[in-house]
């Protein structure tokens, strides 16, 4: 199973952006998936997730101003990023736990990261 984000770039402050993340490999399917960000010197940390079931919860720096979406029938999970501030600069991971047997229980996977710049 691999994870392949895209979509980070460099952005002026109040922009926007939209990550991707996309799953493949050998998946009878996928509990929750999430964003999580590390800045340099700093701990990873979660931006948003989102259940199987649709639920989703965010940190509360990013209220109001990110949203979470997957799309099930492509293993795909969306991050929009609004507003966008320089404190939001950090490469993003995307993270999914995907069950690929019926019988087995979900394993953690994580992406290779993909780098979000804010320009003050």
């Amino acid at each position: 199973v691999r994870l392949v984000e895209s979509g980070g770039d460099l952005v002026q402050a109040g922009g926007s952006l939209r990550l991707s993340c996309a799953a493949s490999g050998i998946i009878f399917s996928i509990n929750a998936m999430g964003w999580y960000r590390q800045a340099p010197g700093k701990q990873r940390e979660l931006v948003a997730a989102v259940t199987g079931g649709g639920s989703t919860n965010y940190a509360d720096s990013v209220k109001g101003r990110f949203t979470i979406s997957r799309d099930n029938a492509k293993n795909t999970v969306y991050l929009q990023m609004n507003s966008l501030k320089p404190e939001d600069t950090a490469v993003y991971f995307c993270n999914a736990a995907i069950r690929s047997t019926l019988r087995g229980g979900a394993d953690d996977y994580w992406g290779q990261g993909t780098q979000v710049t804010v320009s003050s």
